[in-house]
């Protein structure tokens, strides 16, 4: 899915003269926007360095990415949270010192939401009117922006965000996070949050679960972020019988074979077999859980700072 905000940013720094033949392309990642900057830097002849944290990149997937090319800068992760601040900080060392570099922004760049203009049409062809749309949000690119579009269309659509324990995006503290692939230690100026009308926060066992319900029910082979969303959509299809609901399932579960997907590495995980909620619990006060809960807090298309105040005041 990461192809479509690569392609054009890509493709519109091209048109700019931003980007000319050669370029060094620069960025940080988690692993999927930089799978598709591979991709496509090694298509257009681009040399490309990206910059991610070790708990963040397998061995595995760095191989597939050298063989694209790419040169990986992967970081120390002692908080677990993903150490955004150093990865930015690596970036800005590499714009100065490597002359005519072209760093693709996706977590503030406006091409990555307008990208998703091409998802949001997709959607409304197979499916006609939609009610409700859900995904998860790192960037802020594909939910916000298929949401803009769809919502110019439908203006009663009701967008459900869901997020993880330990991220900032919505008001929890930064800490250790264990659902990785959604979520951020940093706020990208790409999740706007008065379009959210519904904050789900996903633990990282009850998405684990739903990816081996997936696989087992459905044969969908599906990564933890997939799983995180598609659990959320499941539950408001339950609780709203007749709703026409969208879900975003940005990942699969190749990359997660040896973890999400491997009984002696989840046996490993702290309190794995005690009780993983089933069920969202609804909550009033912003705070962050424990791996095997799940809350939501409604939102209501309000900004970060009025939802913030209003907890402050409370």
């Amino acid at each position: 899915m990461k192809l479509m905000p690569a392609r054009y940013i890509l493709d519109q720094a091209e048109k700019s003269g931003e980007v000319k033949p050669g370029a060094h392309i620069i960025e940080t990642t988690s692993g999927t926007f930089g799978m598709a900057l591979a991709l496509l830097a090694a298509a257009r002849g681009y040399k490309l360095t990206l910059v991610s944290a070790l708990s963040l990149m397998d061995e595995k997937y760095r191989q597939r990415l050298a063989m694209l090319g790419a040169d990986v800068i992967a970081l120390e992760d002692e908080k677990g949270d993903g150490n955004q601040v150093g990865r930015l900080e690596q970036i800005n060392r590499l714009r100065l010192t490597s002359s005519g570099s072209y760093w693709t922004r996706q977590y503030d760049s406006d091409g990555n939401w307008l990208s998703y203009a091409r998802l949001a049409e997709q959607l409304v062809v197979a499916m006609g009117k939609i009610d409700c749309l859900v995904g998860c949000v790192g960037t802020g690119g594909s939910l916000c922006g298929t949401g803009t579009f769809l919502r110019s269309l439908y203006p009663d659509l009701r967008i459900v965000a869901v997020d993880t324990h330990r991220s900032v995006l919505f008001g929890h503290p930064v800490g250790k996070r264990v659902l990785r692939g959604l979520g951020n230690s940093v706020l990208p100026k790409n999740v706007r949050h008065e379009l959210v009308d519904e904050i789900h926060w996903m633990g990282a066992y009850p998405a684990f679960r739903n990816c081996h319900r997936l696989y087992r029910k459905y044969g969908v082979f599906a990564g933890p972020t997939s799983g995180a969303s598609a659990l959320v959509g499941r539950w408001i299809s339950k609780t709203n019988p007749g709703m026409r609901i969208a879900v975003i399932m940005p990942d699969e579960g190749h990359r997660h074979a040896e973890t999400v997907f491997n009984e002696t590495w989840l046996s490993a995980l702290p309190n794995w077999t005690e009780k993983i909620a089933s069920a969202p619990t609804k909550v009033s006060t912003i705070a962050p859980l424990d791996e095997g809960d799940w809350t939501f807090f409604n939102w209501s298309r309000r900004t970060l700072a009025d939802v913030m105040r209003s907890q402050k005041e409370d």
